[in-house]
């Protein structure tokens, strides 16, 4: 069953920290850490060799540390469901991991069973993160958001109101829930949203609906 695992690089440039967790997440029968990098030069060797679904990341690592990795990832086009694992407390870092393409970031102090659920959220094309986290990453990102004419416009009632609930970090399987619909049904609405806003993944849309939300307030 080993296609079915979620495949995971792991990059931590502290030796036992990286063989901890590649312990920890190797019990987990869903997930397959196919290689553990100790600097960022390697992590994002092994994201081209590997093609993993997720890269679990360091922040701040010698040779490259994680913000450059996530650079290096986007302009070569090696884009990666990335989890960010760190000690930083500060917003700014975690609205620069965003903006780098970062769709998850779990504290090392957190509980473990929130990488696990990082993981899977990611993997799965959500976001992951913690509301408070969430709300002030979004707060950031759409305050300074270019003016453009919105693409919002082009939603029907329904659309506009899954965007919104992504907008909250809500997941389709919630969102399925409160809407009394099928998880089938939210993701074919979320297509259509993805195509009429011109937004690459959940991140870009909540960030327009959030945006769009300001203007309204």
């Amino acid at each position: 069953m080993t296609e079915k695992r979620i495949g995971i690089v792991i990059a931590d440039d502290h030796m036992v920290l990286r063989e901890s967790l590649t312990a920890l997440l190797s019990s987990q029968p869903d997930f397959e850490v196919l290689g553990t990098a100790g600097n960022g030069d390697e992590a994002v060797q092994l994201v081209q060799q590997y093609s993993p679904q997720v890269l679990v990341l360091d922040l701040f690592m010698p040779d490259s540390d994680g913000f450059e990795v996530l650079r290096t990832l986007e302009r070569t086009g090696n884009r990666v469901a990335s989890v960010v694992l760190t000690g930083s407390d500060s917003q700014n870092d975690h609205v620069q991991v965003v903006r780098l393409g970062a769709r998850g970031l779990v504290l090392k102090a957190d509980d473990p069973q929130k990488l696990f659920a990082a993981i899977r959220s990611v993997a799965d094309g959500e976001l992951a993160f913690s509301d408070q986290i969430a709300h002030s990453i979004m707060d950031a990102m759409a305050s300074d958001r270019p003016a453009v004419p919105s693409s919002m416009t082009r939603l029907s009632d329904r659309e506009r109101q899954i965007s919104y609930m992504v907008a909250r970090g809500m997941r389709n399987r919630d969102i399925a829930t409160d809407l009394a619909i099928s998880e089938n049904t939210v993701k074919r609405h979320l297509q259509s949203i993805f195509s009429k806003t011109g937004s690459r993944d959940r991140l870009e849309l909540a960030v327009l609906a959030l945006s769009e939300a300001g203007k309204a307030a």
